[in-house]
Parts: C-alpha cells; sequence; structure tokens
C-alpha cells in the first residue's frame, strides 16, 4: 500500500536563522565598540542606563579617587588638558569626550574637568557610568 504524500509549497522565508545571526553580529559590534574607548581604570558610579561609547574618535578623560587626571592614558594637570584638548578640537571641530570619573572622587575635580570642556565649547560630552543591577 502506497502512502500518499502532501508536498506544500510554503509561500514564506523563514527568517530566523538570519535574525539570530543578525542579533550576535549587533552584540559583537557593541562589545567592541565600546572597548575601542581607552582609558583608566576607575571605579565608576552606578545608573539605570548606560550611555553608549559607539564614537569612533571619542577620547576619555578620567578622573581617578585621588584626584589625578587623565586625558585617555596619560596624566596631565587642568591646564595641560585645557591646552591639549584645545589642539584635538583645531583637528576635530566636533570633538566627542567622554568623562569617566571615580565614584569616591570629589566633585571639585569633575567640576574642573566639565569647566575646561564648557570653555572649549565641546557639545559631544558624555558622562560614564556602570549599569545599576537589579
Amino acid at each position: 500500500m502506497r502512502l500518499r504524500r502532501n508536498i506544500e509549497i510554503y509561500d514564506q522565508v523563514n527568517l530566523t536563522a538570519q535574525m539570530d545571526l543578525a542579533w550576535w553580529l549587533l552584540i559583537i559590534f557593541m562589545v567592541m565598540a565600546t572597548a575601542a574607548v581607552q582609558g583608566i581604570m576607575v571605579d565608576l558610579p552606578r545608573a539605570s542606563v548606560s550611555p553608549s561609547l559607539a564614537k569612533p574618535k571619542t577620547h576619555s578623560i578620567s578622573v581617578t579617587a585621588d584626584g589625578k587626571i587623565y586625558l585617555d592614558t596619560s596624566v596631565v594637570t587642568v591646564g595641560e588638558l585645557e591646552q591639549k584638548l584645545a589642539a584635538l578640537k583645531v583637528e576635530v571641530p566636533d570633538l566627542p569626550v567622554v568623562v569617566r570619573a571615580d565614584a569616591h572622587v570629589q566633585y571639585d575635580h569633575v567640576i574642573e574637568v566639565l569647566d575646561v570642556i564648557k570653555r572649549l565649547q565641546i557639545s559631544q560630552l558624555g558622562l560614564v557610568t556602570q549599569r545599576l543591577v537589579k
């Protein structure tokens, strides 16, 4: 006895595999983009939402718990920071900058850095925090 097989032609394309691949590529891109910004390790304060650092020429200003200021990976004073940022702003008018400050740093050290950024009229500024774990 021969069984009849129903051969149906599907008129839809199954996109599940392609969507999984796109999801993993997005995650990998996000991780690699945030790892591209160099800086000094600081104990970041916690926030409910972390900003993305996915800008290609982003410079990092880090303020450690003892008040030292780093531009990317080099130690600078407030005056040197202003000079170096001014030179970078001449090269790139829309200079993106992120400020990473230790959670235990005195508030006036961060304000000094933000004043320098304001004097130089750097409008693309980000403050880096850790994501709040619930």
